[in-house]
């Protein structure tokens, strides 16, 4: 009882502060609208397209990127302004098909095509498309240089009975997927966001919380609980339980109002509802640590939001793990986010269940297993000292 006593203590500090519902509640479901209105898939983005070249193939890139019923195709003719106009957001992507594209694919050597997008999630999401359509174009000129080498035809007839093949009616249909289709490529236009900002504001609010615990002790509160017949390992579990709850509360808050309000589907619901568990246990684990490190209130609350911030970035909680380079991918992971990012993921966008984020799980599992025992630990000190 005198566990649950200081935990309802927590959670009605919460609800009392205006203040903290604004950015417990509401902004993480504003910031939700504004990236899926911005970013998601409930609008026909525009794509500059700039040919260098005049050629056959040059000019088959640009028109299969203008069939394409993803985007609005506007033609360019110069670089500066291309990019000037996708840093302004007038067009969400740009392409360059290069003054050598067509020498490069008759020649055999690869042809490089310059994309131009911003770094967030809608932008992978668009560039899988652009290479779909140059994976079609990839697959005719390679069927051309089969026929070829087999002395059936020279490669330009080659290349039109290809072409002919592909877009024409019955025979044999060859369908050429890259891995950014395959990843984004049945999901609403909230439902990449919904899972990052899930991560990032459960996360950021537990470490912010933890001047919540600091004037606790400043304000002699905790100093009288100990003085009363109520043991450490309650006071342990009930501000555990505090900080656990309010973040539960928060997750399941976005998890729910998402689902409501945006349409978000969020996959298996065990497996999500574990992956919410974890990193709710996580984060209340550090919350607790940071409030037991730090003796001043304020100074721990800009160090959470800073560090919180900062785990995110690196995580893949602010822009998708699938622009980083590979080394980075790799360092992302040694923070909870990016394995929490992946369950997610995985649940969303590939239909798993828990068993298909067992990794993800065990991994979370150690993390909140360490955070949660440095966290007590580390108050236990304190609270004794």
């Amino acid at each position: 009882m005198k566990a649950w006593a200081i935990t309802s203590t927590n959670i009605k500090r919460l609800v009392r502060d205006p203040s903290t519902i604004f950015f417990v509640f509401i902004f993480p479901m504003l910031l939700i609208l504004v990236l899926g209105a911005s970013f998601g898939g409930g609008f026909t983005p525009k794509v500059g397209v700039l040919v260098q070249s005049d050629g056959a193939f040059a000019q088959a890139f640009a028109d299969g990127i203008a069939e394409n019923d993803e985007f609005e195709s506007l033609d360019y003719d110069d670089a500066a302004v291309l990019l000037a106009d996708v840093e302004r957001g007038v067009v969400q992507l740009g392409v360059i098909i290069p003054a050598d594209y067509d020498d490069a694919l008759v020649a055999g050597s690869t042809a490089a095509v310059e994309y131009i997008g911003r770094l967030d999630q809608s932008s992978v999401q668009y560039r899988a498309s652009i290479e779909a359509v140059a994976s079609d174009q990839s697959a005719v000129v390679r069927a051309a240089r089969v026929v070829e080498s087999e002395g059936l035809a020279d490669f330009e007839s080659a290349v039109a009975a290809a072409q002919l093949v592909a877009s024409g009616p019955g025979g044999s249909e060859v369908i050429v997927s890259t891995a950014g289709e395959a990843l984004f490529g049945d999901i609403g236009q909230f439902d990449l966001g919904a899972p990052s900002n899930l991560v990032l504001f459960v996360f950021l609010t537990s470490l912010a919380g933890s001047a919540a615990l600091i004037q606790t002790r400043r304000l002699g509160v905790s100093r009288r609980m100990v003085s009363t017949p109520t043991s450490i390992g309650q006071i342990l579990i009930g501000e555990t339980g505090g900080r656990f709850a309010i973040a539960m509360i928060q997750g399941l808050f976005i998890m729910v109002g998402a689902a409501i309000a945006f349409d978000v589907k969020w996959g298996n619901l065990l497996g999500a509802g574990t992956l919410l568990v974890l990193i709710a246990l996580i984060g209340a684990g550090a919350g607790m640590l940071m409030g037991a490190i730090f003796d001043n209130d304020e100074q721990a609350g800009s160090m959470g939001v800073f560090i919180g911030l900062g785990f995110a970035a690196l995580g893949g909680a602010m822009f998708p793990l699938e622009i980083f380079p590979d080394t980075m991918v790799t360092v992302a992971h040694i923070t909870p986010h990016a394995w929490a990012i992946d369950g997610f993921a995985e649940l969303i966008r590939r239909g798993g269940t828990l068993s298909t984020i067992a990794t993800e799980v065990a991994v979370l599992s150690g993390f909140a297993v360490v955070m949660m025992a440095l966290g007590t630990w580390r108050l236990r000190a304190k609270l004794t000292h």
